[in-house]
């Protein structure tokens, strides 16, 4: 009998759990871009926090993948640990979508798993064999991944159905709801094993669907399962800095100390208010009740004093204040857990690296002219930041590659390898045409009037270049597309006639090989800057198509 109900339930869970990630998945890719939006608008105020972790955990149905993230956001210097601390009071209250999800089949009786959820399949895979959108094949991974979520709840409900018979499991229950502390600690390790508090309380209303667990037991499981759920991010959080384990920590106090006051308050009443509740069985949506009150009330009544919260996690870890200075990249391996937001913050390095290399592009163009070694220093040095943090930033981007993310998201990150490349590339000829001028001063030559009015003018449209370019990139704006393809071209054709004058200059004597020589290369090297950046602003509009 043992096996019976074991491996059907094993299966059962096994289908939920993979459903609820599919639907995830094609949640969050779907919601990828406000994710995004919405991140990018973060600000200290703590309600925007808590909203925004909310949204987030609904999305990829997790609440312990959420926190992880914050810990890598922390340990990036992206977010400070008051932005944490709303994250995380709003994750807890996002991750009650699944019960409710869960629940539907008993408060809207035309959801039910045996009815719905071979339709939703069916339906899903011939959206996702005739559709050739990404946006549509998302929309079909939601729609199968929510039945093969049901059909798995379904499959363990009716697996442990044979268990209300048996005496002894019943009174293992009915010994959790007597004993507040083993119920918590019953939920608490059960959520850490599978490291999914969503998973956790479905499993917990698969078996109240087969009428086997009291309103007791459930009320102590249901708060050990939000105690268990912080184990996957204070295990992140053993290799990350001071901050970053104090932001996991936060997670954990925040989530004890609701459950003590929630423990309190639901064994006066039981014991004493209603002690009728104790003996009775709790249905699917009863639990999803009890979930969301337990998270939104903690969240309210925790929230005017979560500064405390954070103060008392920041004693315990030892980290004395938050860092002043972020680090020299924002990234972290954790953000990963997140794929559109862990793009997102590629995105966001690669406009950092652009700006460094369009001030290295301006400096390059005032150097034509202006004799000033601290210019040239600063370009020496500005290239040396970009080669470092192109390295660090591609290997991040290479490595959120290889996950098992959508091709929409491939893409995505081969675009932004491309466009770093270019912004590389143009960091060095500004580096090359630093060496070409300094080389020229030190051998104390100078251009001819006419040659400098050359070298002004090519230099002028080549930064314009990039300067469209680089907006078309971190704006998002088509019209400086044109703006950069128009100036690139026109540089082309200033390069093919201010080589034949500079030939000419030399021919007639007006200016010897030397300055010649180096005109030349700085031609080149501008010429090539210009290029680069169309390649930017090509790759734009090659990318737009699949976006």
């Amino acid at each position: 009998m043992f096996m019976t109900i074991l491996l059907p339930f094993a299966g059962g869970l096994g289908m939920f759990i993979y459903g609820m990630q599919i639907m995830a998945q094609g949640l969050e890719n779907a919601a990828g871009n406000k994710m995004k939006s919405l991140l990018e608008a973060l600000t200290k105020n703590k309600f925007m926090g808590v909203l925004l972790g909310a949204f987030i955990t609904a999305i990829i149905q997790s609440s312990s993948a959420v926190t992880v993230m914050v810990v890598g956001f922390v340990n990036a210097g992206i977010m400070n640990l008051t932005q944490a601390m709303g994250i995380i009071m709003g994750a807890n209250v996002g991750t009650t979508i699944t019960g409710w999800l869960v629940s539907s089949s008993e408060w809207a009786k035309y959801l039910t798993p045996s009815s719905l959820a071979p339709l939703a399949i069916f339906i899903g895979v011939i959206i996702m064999l005739t559709g050739k959108r990404f946006s549509v094949k998302e929309t079909a991974n939601i729609i199968i991944g929510f039945g093969l979520l049901f059909i798995g709840i379904n499959m363990m409900s009716s697996a442990v159905a044979p268990l209300k018979e048996s005496e002894s499991f019943c009174n293992i229950f009915a010994t959790l709801g007597n004993n507040p502390l083993l119920g918590i600690l019953a939920g608490a390790v059960v959520t850490a094993i599978i490291q999914s508090s969503s998973a956790s309380v479905g499993i917990l209303q698969s078996l109240a669907a087969a009428g086997l667990v009291p309103f007791s037991s459930a009320l102590y499981i249901i708060m050990g399962q939000n105690i268990g759920t912080c184990a996957t991010a204070i295990i992140s959080g053993l290799g990350a800095n001071k901050n970053a384990k104090t932001a996991s920590l936060m997670h954990l106090l925040f989530n004890i100390i609701g459950t003590v006051i929630f423990t309190i308050c639901s064994f006066v009443y039981i014991s004493i208010v209603k002690p009728v509740w104790a003996s009775g069985t709790i249905t699917q949506t009863e639990i999803s009740i009890v979930h969301t009150i337990f998270n939104v009330v903690t969240t309210i009544i925790l929230f005017p004093v979560s500064d405390l919260i954070v103060k008392l996690a920041l004693k315990i870890s030892g980290a004395k204040t938050e860092p002043k200075e972020k680090k020299e990249v924002l990234l972290d391996e954790r953000i990963m857990e997140t794929p559109g937001i862990a793009i997102q913050s590629v995105k966001s390095e690669v406009i950092r690296i652009g700006g460094i290399v369009e001030n290295s592009l301006i400096c390059a163009g005032e150097i034509l002219f202006d004799r000033d070694k601290n210019l040239i220093q600063s370009i020496k040095d500005a290239e040396e930041k970009v080669d470092k943090l192109t390295d660090i930033v591609s290997d991040y981007a290479i490595k959120l590659s290889s996950l098992n993310i959508s091709e929409k998201e491939h893409l995505e990150v081969n675009y932004m390898l491309k466009v770093l490349s270019d912004m590389e590339r143009i960091s060095d000829q500004c580096e090359n045409i630093s060496e070409y001028i300094s080389q020229l001063y030190e051998n104390g030559k100078s251009f001819s009037p006419d040659a400098e009015k050359d070298l002004k003018e090519m230099a002028k449209i080549c930064i314009e270049s990039y300067i469209y370019a680089f907006k078309a990139y971190s704006e998002g704006k088509t019209e400086y597309i044109y703006k950069c393809i128009e100036k690139e071209t026109e540089a082309d054709k200033l390069e093919s006639m201010f080589r034949s004058k500079n030939i000419a200059r030399m021919t007639s004597n007006y200016c010897n090989a030397e300055t010649v020589a180096v005109f030349q290369d700085i031609l080149v090297s501008l010429e090539r800057i210009s290029d680069h950046s169309r390649n930017i602003t090509e790759d734009i509009l090659e990318n737009s198509k699949y976006i």
